[in-house]
């Protein structure tokens, strides 16, 4: 075959390998645009329904409230304040109770999950009392914190700790255990200490494991948050959720809840967007919706 016969066929190649990576792409980003669309509509139809049987009298909308008028109480709250203060200010009040509970939970439960994944001596003489402490209802301990540290932010900011630990906890050590032992020996022939094995196989390994635990967790710290609000608090969406349920106020219960969702949401996304940027070199998973 001549040079001027090959270099045709060879830009044919090309071109095609081109245009079945382009007709890749548009499905990819139709496949997107569809998912986000469902979900648009999923959400208006549902809004849309309740709104519809709150104003037949369907279902009681002094008990279920309706989507107009939580927005015309999310708004009123915006523009004129709510009891405790603006509406900002109890949404960053409970976000600085979760946010803080979070960064020590994820904290502790990276280091002593990978600490006792790494020391069999230490997960042998810890393991039950971890395992027992993680069967007791952690919610419960929240009236028990606001005694210890009063109606502060710290009562809540431990009911998100003991909350958030556990999950990272364990998939930290799961990940610590389930590292390759291939790559921990050749480590140690090329002359690692136990340290730089921890920190440059371990941990890497285990780091998947742990952002999996991380998508979780941080709603668990709203949830530590807002049970200790709840329960006594001067600032917070939990104390504006007792407000309005004291007043029977059922639209100011679904706006803390709204603004609550619209939180997590906000968390869940810049996690999942830290995710992508560290784990660049994983390939996309195909059933991934997100």
């Amino acid at each position: 075959m001549s040079p001027e016969t090959v270099t045709p066929v060879a830009s044919r190649t090309a071109a095609g390998r081109t245009d079945r990576a382009q007709a890749r792409a548009r499905a990819a980003r139709n496949h997107k645009l569809l998912v986000y669309g469902t979900r648009v509509l999923l959400l208006v139809g549902l809004l849309a329904l309740w709104e519809w049987l709150a104003r037949a009298a369907v279902i009681d909308p002094f008990n279920f409230s309706m989507p107009s008028k939580i927005w015309d109480q999310t708004v009123q709250w915006a523009l004129n304040g709510t009891p405790q203060g603006t509406l900002w200010e109890q949404v960053w009040y409970t976000l600085y109770e979760a946010l803080l509970g979070w960064v020590i939970g994820v904290t502790g439960g990276v280091v002593l999950g990978i600490t006792l994944g790494r020391i069999r001596f230490l997960a042998d003489v810890l393991g039950p009392y971890i395992k027992v402490l993680n069967a007791l209802p952690r919610i419960v301990l929240a009236p028990i914190f606001l005694i210890w540290f009063g109606l502060g932010p710290a009562s809540k900011v431990a009911s998100a700790v003991v909350l958030v630990f556990f999950p990272v906890f364990f998939n930290a050590f799961q990940g610590a255990r389930e590292v390759d032992r291939n790559l921990v020996a050749n480590s140690r022939i090329l002359g690692a200490s136990n340290r730089q094995v921890t920190l440059q196989v371990v941990i890497p390994s285990a780091t998947s494991w742990i952002f999996t635990s991380l998508h979780v967790s941080f709603g668990f710290a709203l949830i530590g948050a807002i049970v200790g609000e709840y329960i006594g608090a001067t600032k917070g969406l939990g104390l504006l959720v007792a407000a309005s349920q004291g007043t029977f106020n059922a639209a100011g219960v679904y706006a803390a809840m709204v603004l609550l969702a619209v939180v997590a949401l906000l968390a869940e996304g810049l996690l999942a967007f830290l995710e992508r940027r560290l784990f660049r070199w994983k390939p996309a998973d195909a059933g991934d919706g997100r």
